[in-house]
């Protein structure tokens, strides 16, 4: 044999040796495991034999013709919930969610799956649709339609803790479960929404009415800063446009106002010229004119002075050559009225020594002459006294014996006083015409003879009301009687007469 041939032979035995290790090697992809079946097999982890061999991630041996290998996919898979419940308040609701869930990475979750899904991979999210309806309507079933919008959570973890054993068992994990969804038919939580909704589209416009209120405040105010702005940049632009123009009108009167203070310095200087030509003047006429003039003045005045001097002694000696005169002659006078007074004092002494001699025996004489007459006026007095008592003794006897009179015989006694008082009465009546300064009397003589009997008359007619009065007088008193229905008669009224 030659050595092509073995050569040969031996590549084949090579080529064929890989061609069957290729076809005796299979690997387990990432993302699935290998479920060997075919031989006694022991899954490590699992302390009884399941009859087949799960291999993830590595590579084995498998003998074809003998053993059987088949792929169990461990990707995610999703279901749709959409699941018609009724609340506890008996309200339907439809739940929407999804459900997020994969095989188990164990070996016993991968054992789990495939004894029921290895030939039925595709059934897997119906199946677990299934489980999770069940048990969410469970749950809804218990709980208010507020507690499943207030706590969706809470619906989400008791679904998923209900599900967790079967999960399990059916070798899957639930990677994530959402709630998406609440439908309400009925409307109920649309009413139970519509409260708050309406206090939210309040509190919105609320909000929106103050943040446009803000809004408008702001604009005001930033109007009000961007007038404020303009008004200050106007005034500031005002003030440089003022100061611009004092400077140009400074800058205008500058040569005028050189030109005034040049001449004003000019007229100061020729006023100073001015003034030093009077200071000179006047200096020069008190050289020349005034001290000339005081000097012929005080000479004057001490001369005027002088003479005055000389008068005034002159005068002076007058005076006390008089002075001296009229003392001489007062004490001439003096001594003569001294000799008259002392000759007048002795003719005065023996004028009052007379006097007094006089007056006493005038005195004297008075005395007796009063002692005298104070003796003749008592007994002067005593006697009229005497005389007094005496008249009236006799007047009261006479008003006593009037009185009896007059108790007697009143007629007579009234008679007598009437004619005695006549004409008295007479005067009395005609005094009725004593303050008529004219009468004129129509009928003459016989006027005047009725006007004469009128005054007449009255007369007569008090002689008529005397005896009246006299004659009630004399009557008796009237008993006292009883008054008649509650009256009282008229008390009479007795008049006095008063003698003469």
């Amino acid at each position: 044999m030659s050595v092509g041939v073995l050569a040969g032979i031996v590549v084949g035995a090579i080529a064929a040796a890989i061609g069957l290790f290729k076809l005796m090697w299979r690997v387990a992809e990432p993302n699935e495991a290998l479920v060997i079946s075919g031989s006694a097999h022991k899954t490590e982890g699992i302390a009884e034999g399941m009859g087949f061999r799960i291999v993830t991630g590595r590579g084995t041996m498998v003998m074809p013709g003998v053993q059987a290998v088949r792929k169990l996919s461990l990707d995610l898979n999703e279901t749709q919930l959409n699941v018609d419940c009724v609340t506890h308040q008996g309200i339907p609701l439809r739940v929407k969610g999804v459900v997020i869930f994969k095989i188990g990475d164990d070996f016993v979750s991968i054992a789990n799956a495939a004894r029921r899904f290895l030939d039925q991979q595709k059934m897997m999210p119906e199946r677990v649709h299934i489980v999770f309806a069940g048990h969410l309507r469970s749950i809804v079933g218990g709980l208010t339609v507020e507690d499943m919008i207030r706590d969706r959570e809470k619906l989400t973890g008791q679904t998923r803790a209900a599900c967790g054993t079967e999960m399990e068992k059916l070798g899957l994990i639930v990677d994530s479960l959402q709630i998406h969804e609440i439908e309400d038919p009925t409307g109920y939580i649309k009413n139970l929404a519509m409260p708050h909704a309406a206090a939210v589209q309040r509190d919105a416009r609320i909000a929106q009415a103050d943040a446009n209120l803000r809004a408008t405040e702001a604009e005001q105010a930033a109007f009000a800063r961007m007038s404020e702005a303009t008004r200050d940049s106007e005034i500031l632009q005002a003030g440089y446009q003022a100061e611009r123009d004092k400077a140009a009108a400074t800058a205008r009167q500058a040569g005028p106002l050189s030109e005034a203070a040049a001449r004003q310095e000019v007229v100061v200087q020729e006023t100073r010229v001015a003034e030093l030509e009077a200071q000179r003047r006047e200096q020069q006429l008190q050289a020349d004119v005034r001290k000339p003039a005081d000097a012929a003045a005080y000479e004057t005045r001490t001369r005027a002075e002088a003479d005055r001097d000389a008068r005034i002694s002159a005068a002076q000696a007058k005076a006390k050559e008089t002075e001296l005169a009229a003392a001489a002659e007062a004490t001439r006078v003096t001594t003569a009225a001294a000799a008259d007074a002392k000759a007048t004092e002795a003719r005065g002494l023996a004028a009052a020594t007379a006097t007094r001699a006089t007056g006493e025996a005038e005195a004297a004489a008075t005395q007796a002459k009063g002692l005298a007459e104070a003796a003749s006026a008592q007994a002067n007095g005593l006697a009229l006294a005497e005389a007094a008592k005496a008249k009236g003794l006799a007047e009261a006897t006479a008003i006593k014996a009037r009185a009896a009179a007059l108790a007697e015989n009143q007629e007579a006694v009234v008679a007598q006083q009437l004619a005695e008082n006549w004409p008295a009465i007479v005067e009395a009546g005609a005094g009725a015409f004593g303050n008529v300064e004219h009468m004129i009397l129509l009928n003459g003589a016989e006027g005047m003879s009725e006007m004469f009997a009128k005054a007449l008359t009255m007369g007569g007619t008090g002689l008529g009301l005397a005896r009246q009065l006299l004659s009630t007088m004399s009557q008796p008193p009237a008993p006292a009687t009883t008054p008649v229905n509650g009256s009282a008669p008229e008390s009479s009224h007795q008049i006095p007469i008063q003698g003469a």
